[in-house]
């Protein structure tokens, strides 16, 4: 854990409260099982720190995928930990025993309880809040044995084949690459009385040595931060008074694997075994061993963790909570109030990642032949990749940690960009030879694109060719060439960060400044090119070459774009300790100045906001025009000219208005628009059961399952409907139907948190803090 997120923990601890003092109750959210699972896919999560479990019971076996952030291979793919498997004799969860599993949301954890004619036991399985070490508890009525194995697939080195979208599209970039893809094995050892697991990295094989030079980045190589380089995860099983007992081999779902295993020595009531995970970049295997030993000897005791861990869920469970037709639990709109909170609680899994959760499955991915029937391939496969972040998807997933007060879940998306800025800066200088930084939409971790988008110079590839006459910097791919927005929107979201809970964000100062330099100085120079005038006959900024979103081609003035660069300039400017210097303050002013501003039409009489000035092509379904809505902020229902407005694009639009899956986010523009039954439609639809056993595994809609971008535009639509806040406005019930009770905690800007409740039509606003912030309150209701 780094001295940031030491911090977090320590204020964590401080503040941490006593069980029975939580107001809002998460147990009515319990979600409850009395079958055993047929596979993986019927999985439960369960997770803390940086890991996520997907635990199930399967043929009276207790199962669990374990994925922790950070865990990426040469080739950039996310790889899973391993599998566990945990056996009882005489075996309390045999076929016909009685049988329950819980998800347990208060305290963060699975509880498995079974009963057969000879055997008795409860089991629970947790991991720890601050450490990553997972726990499996047993405790029975009756005395067992125990036997618990590491089940590992990646034994020996296999070539990943070159097939659409096939195996190579784990670790994304390798796509279509007409050479050789090797994915290496682990390393699996019985070693005392444990098994040791672990994947290092080799380093002669890493993808981001091979891809520096072919982007012709040579020169700037030390101004990337290599991510992969001596990078290693594994980690330590063990349980209190349990031996080695072999190993096998055998294969479940369609993947072979290798079983080490342990045994409990003697026959008990109770067995404790625990998984001691590391991830790290080392110098040296030794040292990465060495620290995974310490992690072992000098922890807590398992009661101190455990209390922590209570705690930490309380707390967790005592900063937010969306509770929507508590007495109705039949009703449509209590599930939505469930999957709200249970998709929070996912987010909360990965809360001191080192990476960002994965808008494609975060830590939950499950064995892909049982998300689409032809992926057969290895547990760790998820498409879309795993080392590689689809920004567009991504921040889904964080925006709706603001109103939930979940600050300190976000940095690992801040740090994500932080990390990257060198990159980003190193790659404008070489290829355009101006000042800023730019970020693909599809990065990998390291700060550089997708080859796959950058496109392959060999002459025996097949596909995804690189034009001989591409310029350098610019990808190949169709649909996200010159797509630069997605910098401008996390920009604000380091800002908005910032308004939200007064945090410093002096560390991510140098990103925002330099993703929003880089417009100006890109496109004066692209203006310059193409009409000798680096700005056009007004004085403005001509945005082209560019893109709105991913959907309209070879756009002129993007009105996404063009939203970002308003809301960014305008909410650093107005920082009181901006860290601007005076030569800044007077550029960002000046660059306000330059911007071009939205271009409407008309159709059948109405006016309507174009997606860009102009453009040459659609090739997706998205809405930009509605991104000034959300996320940019630049519109509120109080101009109800404005709204006029955008009611009538989103009447005469002629792209797709029922597709609720994956990230379409059309809820959340209607919530922002006031339109109450349109917006209580969709997110009805969008937020409703995902149709797999767990509720809010989601997908694999556009993207993977469970898909988390699904969950995350979800949580900001059901935000939006109840509490929209721009500049110092708290607008209350904007597009939130009278009929629904409400209890809610959310947050807003100004460190402020808003405790109320709407009951028969009714609102009761319970408290406010600071008690200064409730003059901005309006009631939309009234």
């Amino acid at each position: 854990m780094n001295n940031r997120y030491i911090m977090i923990a320590l204020n964590l601890a401080v503040g941490f409260m006593p069980l029975f003092s939580l107001g809002f109750n998460p147990d009515q959210y319990n979600v409850l099982w009395k079958t055993q699972s047929k596979n993986s896919s019927e999985s439960m999560p369960v997770g803390g720190h940086s890991i996520g479990l997907n635990a199930w019971v399967e043929d009276g076996d207790i199962l669990f995928y374990a994925q922790r952030s950070g865990s990426f291979d040469e080739n950039n793919e996310y790889f899973k930990l391993g599998r566990f498997r945990v056996q009882l004799t005489p075996n309390p969860f045999e076929p016909g025993a009685s049988f329950e599993q819980e998800l347990k949301l208060h305290e963060g954890f699975v509880q498995l309880r079974g009963s057969s004619k000879t055997s008795e036991a409860t089991v629970n399985i947790w991991v720890e809040a601050l450490r990553p070490v997972i726990h499996v508890d047993v405790q029975g009525e009756t005395e067992t044995t125990a036997v618990v194995s590491y089940e590992g697939w990646r034994n020996e080195a296999v070539e990943l084949p070159d097939e659409s979208q096939g195996a190579r599209f784990g670790c994304f970039s390798w796509e279509g690459y007409p050479g050789q893809v090797i994915s290496y094995p682990d390393v699996v050892e019985q070693q005392d009385n444990g098994v040791l697991f672990y994947h290092r990295n080799r380093d002669d094989q890493l993808l981001i040595d091979f891809m520096i030079p072919y982007l012709g980045l040579d020169e700037v190589k030390n101004q990337i931060v290599n991510t992969q380089k001596g990078r290693t995860f594994g980690g330590y099983l063990t349980g209190d008074g349990f031996v080695q007992d072999g190993t096998g081999e055998a294969t479940y779902v369609l993947t072979p694997y290798k079983a080490w295993k342990l045994r409990s020595v003697n026959v008990r009531n109770d067995h404790h075994i625990r998984i001691y995970t590391h991830v790290a970049q080392t110098d040296s295997l030794k040292r990465w061993q060495q620290d995974l030993e310490k992690q072992r000897l000098e922890g807590e005791s398992d009661a101190e963790a455990r209390w922590q861990t209570l705690n930490w869920w309380n707390a967790f469970w005592n900063r937010s909570h969306l509770v929507i037709n508590a007495d109705d639990t039949d009703s449509k709109a209590w599930t939505l109030g469930r999957n709200y909170q249970l998709f929070r609680y996912q987010m909360g899994c990965n809360w001191y990642g080192e990476y960002p959760t994965k808008f494609n499955g975060g830590n939950f991915t499950f064995d892909p032949s049982l998300v689409k029937s032809k992926k057969h391939y290895s547990p760790d496969f998820r498409n879309w990749g795993g080392g590689s972040f689809t920004a567009q998807n991504q921040r889904l997933l964080y925006w709706p940690l603001l109103k939930t007060g979940d600050f300190e879940a976000m940095i690992p998306q801040l740090e994500f960009y932080r990390r990257m800025l060198s990159a980003g800066k190193a790659r404008v200088k070489t290829y355009f030879g101006h000042e800023g930084a730019y970020f693909c939409e599809q990065t990998e971790n390291f700060g550089l694109p997708i080859l796959t988008a950058w496109g392959w110079k060999e002459p025996e590839a097949k596909k995804r060719n690189r034009p001989p006459d591409l310029e350098p910097g610019v990808l190949q791919n169709k649909y996200i060439v010159y797509h630069y927005e997605s910098q401008l929107e996390y920009s604000y979201m380091m800002l908005e960060y910032h308004r939200y809970s007064g945090a410093d964000i002096s560390d991510y100062m140098e990103f925002i400044k330099e993703s929003i330099r880089f417009f100006d100085a890109h496109y004066q120079m692209r203006n310059q090119q193409l009409t000798g005038q680096a700005l056009d006959k007004n004085g403005k900024l001509v945005i082209y070459p560019s893109t709105s979103c991913e959907t309209y081609k070879n756009a002129k003035n993007p009105a996404d774009v063009v939203a970002g660069l308003e809301v960014c300039l305008e909410s650093l400017l107005a920082l009181n300790d901006s860290g601007l210097t005076d030569e800044e303050r007077r550029y960002f002013t000046g660059m306000q100045q330059r911007l071009p501003g939205y271009f409407y039409d008309t159709v059948d009489g109405d006016q309507i906001l174009k997606p860009a000035e102009s453009w040459k092509g659609i090739i997706n379904n998205e809405c930009p025009q509605f991104y000034p809505l959300f996320p940019f902020n630049r519109f509120t229902l109080n101009d109800e000219d404005a709204m006029e407005v955008f009611r009538n694009t989103w009447k005469h639009g002629t792209f797709r208005k029922d597709t609720f899956c994956s990230w379409h986010q059309d809820g959340i523009f209607l919530a922002r628009m006031g339109m109450v039954q349109d917006a209580v439609d969709f997110n009805t639809k969008k937020m409703r059961d995902s149709g797999r056993r767990f509720p809010t595994f989601w997908g694999p809609g556009h993207d993977w399952a469970p898909d988390h971008n699904w969950g995350g535009s979800g949580m900001i639509g059901l935000q939006e409907m109840l509490l929209q806040t721009v500049d110092d406005e708290i607008r209350l019930f904007p597009a939130w139907p009278k009929e629904w009770d409400v209890d809610f905690k959310l947050h807003a800007p100004q460190n402020t948190v808003i405790e109320g409740v709407l009951r028969d039509g009714q609102f009761t606003l319970k408290s406010i803090t600071p008690e200064s912030r409730r003059k901005d309150i309006i009631n939309m209701l009234e």
